[in-house]
């Protein structure tokens, strides 16, 4: 009987200690921080900068990266993972909501990899100055026909 009941203490002592571990894991990890460019006048970036202060604040985007021109914002979105089964329909969202704070720009969103990559090396040319007005619309145009591509 006392070894049933040492056993059985033993058992709630590891199940308790083993719960106790990952407290912290599924809590809110919004460790995600936008860069913003700072940039000489011809590629001044004021409004990708505040489109992307704006969209990180949805709930579902874990982090975001944007350049404009003087004509169009291209934004790319990472999704946290159990949301990424509504892409289409986040982006249309975050699509809309741009398109009514710059009734200016042609918006252009993407959730795809590969395209936040790509804006996040022309974030980097542009935080650096090391693009110019023509270098950037001809990067910008080769990332809309990508996007166009994979619709």
């Amino acid at each position: 009987m006392k070894v049933k009941m040492l056993f059985f203490i033993l058992i709630l002592i590891g199940l308790g200690s083993g719960c106790n571990g990952n407290e912290n894991q599924l809590g809110d990890n919004n460790d995600s921080s936008i860069s913003q460019i700072h940039t000489s006048k011809p590629n001044e970036q004021s409004v990708a900068n505040h489109a992307k202060e704006k969209i990180i604040t949805k709930e579902e985007i874990s982090d975001v990266k944007a350049v404009n021109t003087d004509k169009e914002l291209l934004v790319a979105v990472k999704v946290k993972n159990f949301n990424r089964l509504r892409l289409k329909k986040i982006e249309k969202s975050v699509k809309s909501d741009l398109e009514e704070m710059y009734p200016d720009h042609k918006v252009f969103v993407s959730s795809d990899k590969k395209m936040f990559w790509e804006l996040e090396k022309i974030e980097q040319r542009l935080q650096q100055n090391d693009t110019n007005k023509k270098n950037l619309k001809k990067d910008l145009n080769k990332l809309k026909s990508l996007m166009k591509e994979q619709t």
